[in-house]
């Protein structure tokens, strides 16, 4: 018979641990006071390194590592999960699987309110479910997958605050004398554990992404694309690879600031950012440089087919039409500069300059124009090939 455990708010259980009648079966389970008092100093003993981890370490790994033992030492289940919600598709996947059949789980997905743990995560309640074949919520797919047979279930939601991150589910660790209290408090404690370690992995890895990010177009900032250009610069030369620099700076940006507002000035460089995002290979990274000036950086990509790319790009901004949706119907031109890795320099500074340089000469000359470093400005692509460069 399903044992629920039910909450009436969404406040962690509180359980008085200073008397034993509220842990009954628990000195017949482990048959004597010292294996009691052995057990509950042990459980002191995983807070302790548990809170230590958390305070000494921003690394999920080490976190999810230590609970992972701890559930294997204290509940012995046959094999456990750690269940996270993808909120996007409103499915569970398996983050962590430890024991007989988890390698089979690794692409495996359970829509919300599917299965025992998608019923845990749906209604935020743990569960006991002492003979899966008498529940009719069992998923029995899981058990095809890892070619095991799965006899009981105990399942718990990881919350933080008010909101399920996911479950932690052990399989085949409910006993002839049951799950006790004890033992499920526990694995709620280490289910809190794991939902303030999951949460600080995700402020960590937002406060990077704010690091890296340009508010205005999402696109990732200069300081971040000081760091690629290194990156990729080791690789290169490593490889013996060939990439380009693309600057780009938009002409005349100041007059749509200067009649238009500087908010509309904003929606138009997220837009145009994202065009150029659209229009680069997955391999390709797009910066927001400063001001109305965007940086591409193409890996592999080699001077020429450079060259072909930005007129392509030339055209595709001097063509569009920008802010139709808000009754604008903006168009602006770009001049645009190209220098490339190894032909043109070997180091950072030298290609930031050379390609600076190229689109200072484009504006310079007569703007809406494509410049080259040791080349100079290109004549216009012709209608055909603009058609097919890139």
């Amino acid at each position: 018979m399903e044992r629920r455990v039910t909450r009436k708010s969404k406040q962690p259980l509180r359980r008085p641990v200073n008397t034993t009648e509220n842990f009954g079966g628990v000195e017949r389970r482990r048959r004597t006071m010292d294996r009691g008092d052995h057990r509950e100093a042990g459980e002191v003993a995983v807070f302790h390194e548990l809170g230590k981890a958390l305070t000494s370490s921003l690394q999920l790994d080490q976190v999810l590592r230590t609970i992972m033992e701890k559930i294997d030492e204290f509940l012995r289940p046959d094999t456990w999960s750690l269940l996270l919600l993808d909120e996007s598709k409103q499915e569970l996947y398996f983050e962590l699987a430890v024991g007989k059949g988890s390698q089979a789980l690794k692409d495996v997905r359970i829509k919300l309110g599917q299965g025992i743990a998608g019923w845990v995560a749906q209604h935020d309640e743990a569960v006991i479910v002492p003979d899966v074949s008498q529940d009719t919520r069992f998923f029995s797919k899981v058990d095809e997958k890892t070619k095991m047979e799965t006899r009981s279930i105990v399942a718990v939601p990881v919350r933080y605050r008010d909101h399920c991150l996911g479950v932690i589910e052990l399989i085949n660790c409910v006993g002839s004398e049951g799950f006790q209290e004890r033992d499920l408090a526990l694995l709620e404690a280490l289910a809190d554990f794991a939902a303030i370690a999951l949460e600080n992995a995700r402020h960590v890895k937002r406060i990077h992404e704010l690091t890296i990010t340009d508010d205005c177009t999402t696109l990732y900032n200069a300081r971040h694309m000081g760091f690629i250009l290194e990156t990729e610069i080791y690789r290169s030369q490593r490889y013996n690879y060939e990439f380009s620099l693309i600057f780009i700076d938009l002409d005349h940006f100041k007059q749509v600031n200067d009649t238009q507002g500087h908010l509309v000035g904003s929606r138009l460089l997220w837009e145009i950012g994202n065009a150029l995002k659209a229009h680069c290979r997955l391999i390709d990274f797009a910066f927001r440089y400063g001001g109305d000036e965007f940086v591409l950086l193409l890996p592999q990509t080699s001077k020429d087919n450079a060259m072909l790319v930005a007129r392509r790009l030339h055209k595709m901004l001097r063509e569009a039409t920008w802010l139709p949706g808000e009754g604008l119907n903006i168009k602006l031109t770009a001049s645009m500069g190209v220098a490339s890795y190894p032909v043109d320099s070997r180091t950072k500074e030298g290609l930031l300059h050379l390609a600076d340089e190229a689109m200072y000469l484009a504006k310079n000359t007569n703007r809406d124009s494509v410049a080259v470093a040791n080349v100079g400005i290109l004549e216009p692509l012709p209608a055909a090939n603009a058609e097919t460069a890139g």
